[in-house]
């Protein structure tokens, strides 16, 4: 399926993350690393089959733990939300969506400092 036409839900998104960050693992590691009360064991599977059904993730069924890993680019997925958000929350304006971000969170020292440097790179 075109990667670009694929909408991950909040779970799915959840559940990206993870194998995004730890590259490959099984359902109880995915489980472990969310950590929520609200949602079960089962319930993760679930949603990780139904991922696979998607074309989300692949699995390696090779041996007796089945294995998960993202197909999904992690950069085109952050860039299709955004965008969309964008679109979306702030009218197309990405100024608004900055001023929002860092008026809502206090940003560190080293943060705006790569504000500024990417913002005078773009200037160029």
């Amino acid at each position: 399926m075109n990667e670009q036409l694929m909408k991950p839900t909040e779970g799915e998104m959840e559940i990206l993350q993870v194998l995004w960050k730890r590259g490959e693992c099984t359902v109880r590691e995915v489980f472990e690393e969310l950590n929520k009360k609200d949602i079960g064991y089962t319930t993760i599977l679930k949603i990780m089959q139904i991922m696979l059904e998607k074309g989300m993730v692949d699995r390696n069924t090779s041996s007796k733990t089945h294995i998960y890993k993202a197909l999904l680019n992690k950069e085109n997925t952050q860039q299709h939300f955004l965008n969309k958000m964008i679109d979306t929350v702030y009218n197309g304006s990405t100024a608004r969506l900055v001023m929002q971000a860092l008026g809502n969170k206090s940003a560190s020292r080293e943060e705006i400092d790569l504000i500024k440097e990417y913002l005078e790179k773009l200037e160029k």
